[in-house]
């Protein structure tokens, strides 16, 4: 166990590898600390997977970019590492990360370096405090972090693990423990934006005949909108057999999928979701044009026959969440459902 701020860590060591053994995780996790770049570097069984990012420049620590066993990637590279024809859009997209729309009025999702600099009194920043823990045999990373608005004032205080795992050269998956302590009395009012999100590579897209602004053979945004469908045959499907964004979107469901075709290969990306969250099953944030999320906060602002989703926390009381995300090849819902009851029994 070690606790040091991140202060600490900068003035110990330029680079730390810490090696991985084979335990409860179920696969050979190691973590490389890289200091100077404000990044830990994730392998599983002698594979790059992910890296947990926590710079200045980004308004929320992010795992980017997400590799699949074969090398191929499941996140969106814009705005980080832009890559032919993707869409620039929605620059707060970053990789696989955790936060919300509405937090005392403040918004905490949409929060980037393209809000322009008089309207950034409206947003807030989650800022890590300190690595908690790295423990290679549990494959687990523990975090804490600060939600402050635009003055640094802090509203919540983030106490977050990860647990990284993978079986052989198939499965790869993050679970992510979020425990969130009010500073100050907060209230996080229903909101579409949030909470436990991925931003996919355009393969698993939707898709669709639409001029839009997208990135050009160079790897700079173009100055002219086009129409890009190579490659691109993403689908939803959730737990109640429902299929498309259409179906799928804001229907309180314990489990959604996305899969698609690349270079030849099936993947699946599954979000779950924890029975033991509030507001259980969540409300699935999942977009044709690339987002993909599970929100326990979603309520009547995703589904106007749902209750509303508001929570209230006095100052030291607590609310945690558990989700997961799996990725494999052709799934099916049997294993699927398989996968949710283990992790349930949790």
């Amino acid at each position: 166990m070690r606790h040091r701020t991140t202060r600490a860590l900068l003035l110990l060591w330029p680079l730390l590898l810490l090696a991985g053994c084979t335990g409860s995780s179920g696969a050979d996790v190691v973590f490389s600390e890289d200091l100077a770049n404000r990044k830990i570097d994730i392998l599983i069984n002698d594979l790059f997977f992910t890296s947990f990012l926590y710079p200045d420049t980004l308004e929320k620590p992010s795992l980017f970019p997400i590799i699949t066993p074969s090398g191929k990637q499941i996140t969106r590279g814009y705005p980080l590492a832009p890559r032919p024809n993707e869409r620039t859009d929605h620059p707060h997209h970053v990789g696989l990360w955790f936060n919300f729309g509405d937090v005392n009025g403040i918004d905490f999702w949409n929060n980037s370096s393209a809000v322009p600099s008089d309207r950034k009194q409206h947003y807030g920043s989650i800022r890590l405090d300190s690595i908690v823990d790295i423990d290679p045999r549990e494959g687990a990373l523990t975090t804490l972090s600060s939600w402050v608005d635009y003055k640094g004032n802090r509203l919540l205080s983030e106490r977050t693990t990860y647990i990284f795992s993978g079986t052989g050269n198939e499965y790869r998956s993050v679970e992510r423990v979020t425990a969130l302590t009010a500073v100050e009395a907060v209230t996080m009012k229903g909101n579409k934006e949030g909470l436990f999100a991925l931003r996919v590579d355009m393969a698993f897209e939707t898709p669709e005949e639409k001029v839009v602004n997208r990135v050009d053979a160079s790897g700079t945004p173009s100055g002219e909108p086009f129409i890009y469908t190579e490659g691109i045959d993403g689908l939803y499907r959730n737990h109640e057999g429902m299929k498309g964004e259409s179906e799928v979107w804001g229907r309180r469901t314990p489990w959604v999928a996305l899969s698609a075709e690349t270079d030849g290969e099936i993947i699946t990306i599954v979000m779950l979701d924890h029975e033991k969250n509030i507001n259980y099953p969540g409300w699935p944030h999942a977009r044709g044009y690339g987002l993909f999320s599970i929100n326990n906060l979603g309520g009547d602002a995703m589904d106007k026959t749902s209750p509303p989703a508001e929570v209230k926390l006095a100052p030291g009381e607590t609310i945690t969440f558990r989700h997961k995300m799996i990725i494999g090849g052709a799934m099916s819902d049997e294993e699927i459902n398989s996968m949710l009851s283990r992790f349930n029994d949790k």
